[in-house]
């Protein structure tokens, strides 16, 4: 029989037990910061408390947080995470810093503890709330492309940037200017993309720096229309921008989290409540903040404790309690099951959907935002499935009523551009056609006002071969005595190379155009252009000759030579039948191929006669050959088939418009 101490004794086990299964301890480390906690660690905190609260998550459990403060010294971080993993801690959440991270993360690896970040460099064996930085650099290569950046400035911060530049750059075929700034040469980069005529500049610092740049670009002046700023922050929306919205710069950036969603706002108002209560209860610890304001890193803090109460969920009840020190190394029997665990979880948060793939972030969405005279608005999304689509294109390109007048030169060429002749026309009614008719639309749709005309030197624009020098509407692009220019002007790789072209509007190749010879009016003789009038002199002269020689012959040839009356012996009368009218009619019958009632008796007329018939069946058939050629298809030589058959020819005359892209191809 069991007595009363023992029976005292199990029940003080079996209660210890479930106590300490109803605890589950968690250890986060955050920077130290006098007087105030960090947004971060506001967050950690609410979403503790909210977990807790919440009875459809985990019902019998509640979490016990930890929290540790860490400078810059490892050593003293490693001695911190030690302390809560002999304290019991069944996860640790990360702070941003990448280095003093890889140092938690090798601990828990080794000792299989879920370790938990928020930073945007991933841990190999940590879970990462952050989106991966592969896709956040693509994010920002397909707005660079969109808005098709040639030619910008880079600027980034040593161990603070969220791009990945070596990567970035090779994906980007632009001029760049990669500059690294620290806090005291902001204004120093800035001057000098300013001399250089550097508009579009991306900047890739935290957010100190953030609010250095801003001042300093209010300093440079460089808060015009012309200068577009694109920040890889996600808080851009907690910056002051008051003095930027009515100077029609160009700021854009993307954000993390929604703050207009509803429920984004309703969770703000519990954070702010949260953090009011626990101050008024630690007034003597904590100085009185303002109102949390949600920076993403906080966002990221609440949904990664949410991501770890989502996969505790389901394997709690089969879960041990760790029993671990850093000396032993003995890893954690249930560890790895709820990484998995963790891993496998699927959830909205406050930074949009959550999905993982090896502790990596694939799921998420990115708003691109872009600052307006009243505000932040949206323009567009960026997902890892769809990447870029640009919602608003009226919103993210219309810079409202901007009231400013734009130097715009262009070039005669019809029917792009015409001018009006006959009256008084002045101002931009002198032109007229294509070109300018799109240069009205887009001065209605964007909202400016212009001045047209003529390029002084009437010339595209080439560059000096010797020189190096640009003239025409490039050269008036480049040393900015215009701001548009309008034309039919040719995209090339030099042009492109210096100044920026809008999509073609046309698509055009070089053409070479020549007159088609036009036929010959019909003549009285147009039956000898077959054969050369050489030809026909040729024949003529060997027809009289064979004429002559036929009758000479005939002459002296006693067989050519016949009595007129055959039949009457006594009558001694003869005759030769080659006279010479008879002998030019032998000949041209002959040349007819015809005949005639005379024939050669005589081997010396015989053998002209037949020279002259073989003669003549050669003239005849090369006639008709070319005849019938001449009179069924009209015969055309074209001279020139390729650029090289014009360039190495000398007669036919050709030209280009000076200093324009056909003749730059020519040369």
């Amino acid at each position: 029989m069991m007595s009363y101490l023992t029976r005292i004794l199990l029940s003080l086990n079996l209660f210890t037990y479930i106590s300490s299964n109803s605890e589950i301890k968690i250890g986060a480390l955050f920077p130290t910061i006098s007087k105030q906690r960090s947004d971060p660690e506001v967050a950690f905190q609410y979403a503790v408390h909210r977990v807790n609260n919440d009875k459809s998550l985990l019902p019998d459990l509640k979490l016990i947080h930890n929290i540790q403060y860490i400078g810059k010294d490892s050593f003293q971080t490693v001695q911190k995470v030690c302390n809560l993993i002999e304290y019991g801690v069944q996860a640790l959440f990360s702070p941003t810093d990448s280095l003093l991270a890889t140092h938690i993360n090798s601990i828990c690896d080794d000792l299989d503890i879920p370790d938990i970040g928020i930073g945007r460099s991933a841990q190999e064996f940590s879970i990462n709330v952050h989106p991966s930085q592969q896709y956040i650099n693509q994010a920002f290569i397909d707005v660079i492309r969109y808005l098709n950046w040639t030619r910008f400035g880079i600027l980034y911060e040593k161990d603070h940037g969220i791009l990945i530049l070596n990567e970035f750059s090779r994906s980007i075929q632009a001029e760049l200017h990669i500059r690294q700034v620290s806090s005291g040469s902001y204004l120093t980069v800035l001057n000098e993309f300013k001399s250089n005529e550097i508009h579009n500049i991306l900047i890739d610092t935290n957010s100190a720096g953030i609010s250095i740049l801003l001042k300093n670009i209010l300093q440079q002046q460089m808060n015009e229309y012309k200068f577009h700023y694109f920040f890889t922050s996600f808080d851009l929306e907690n910056f002051d921008l008051e003095d930027f919205k009515y100077n029609f710069v160009n700021i854009t950036s993307f954000r993390l989290v929604d703050m207009g969603d509803v429920a984004v706002k309703e969770i703000l108002k519990d954070i702010e409540y949260h953090n009011r209560r626990l101050l008024n209860h630690n007034e003597s610890t904590y100085k009185s903040r303002k109102a949390v304001s949600i920076e993403t890193e906080a966002a990221l803090m609440f949904d990664a404790v949410y991501v770890f109460a989502i996969g505790l969920q389901s394997i709690y009840p089969l879960l041990k309690l760790p029993n671990l020190t850093c000396d032993d190394e003995v890893p954690w029997n249930g560890g790895l099951s709820l990484i998995n665990y963790i891993n496998a979880v699927e959830w909205k948060g406050l930074t949009g959907p959550i999905q993982f793939k090896e502790g990596q972030r694939i799921q998420f969405k990115l708003d691109l935002i872009k600052l307006k005279q009243h505000s932040i608005v949206k323009v567009g999304e960026w997902t890892p499935h769809n990447h870029l689509n640009i919602t608003e294109p009226s919103l993210f390109f219309d810079a409202g009523s901007m009231n400013v007048t734009l130097v715009v030169i262009t070039i005669l060429e019809t029917p792009y551009v015409m001018m009006r002749y006959g009256k008084n026309y002045t101002g931009n009614e002198r032109f007229y056609g294509f070109c300018v008719d799109i240069l009205e639309h887009i001065s209605h749709e964007v909202g400016f006002d212009y001045i047209l005309d003529l390029v002084p030197d009437r010339k595209y624009g080439a560059k000096d071969p010797e020189t190096g020098q640009w003239n025409g509407m490039v050269a008036q692009l480049m040393k900015y005595k215009a701001d548009l220019a309008v034309g039919s002007m040719t995209i090339t790789y030099a042009r492109e190379s210096v100044i920026d072209f809008t999509k073609p509007f046309m698509n055009l190749g070089i053409s070479i155009l020549f007159k088609v010879p036009t036929a010959e009016p019909t003549r009285l003789f147009s039956f000898m252009n077959p054969l050369a009038i050489e030809i026909w002199i040729y024949v003529l002269v060997a027809y009289i000759l064979v004429s002559l020689t036929i009758y000479l012959l005939a002459k002296l040839s006693p067989i050519e030579w016949r009595s007129i009356h055959p039949c009457d012996i006594d009558h001694l009368t003869i005759s030769n039948q080659f006279t010479i009218s008879d002998s030019f009619w032998f000949t041209i019958g002959t040349l007819m191929q015809q005949g005639s009632d005379i024939y050669p008796r005589a081997t010396s007329t015989r053998i002209i006669s037949s020279i002259w018939g073989f003669f003549s069946l050669i003239i005849v058939a090369s006639y008709t050959a070319n005849l019938a050629a001449f009179l069924t298809v009209e015969r055309m030589i074209n001279p020139i088939e390729n650029a090289d058959d014009l360039a190495s020819q000398t007669e036919i005359s050709y030209g280009t418009l000076e200093s324009g892209s056909t003749m730059t191809f020519f040369r």
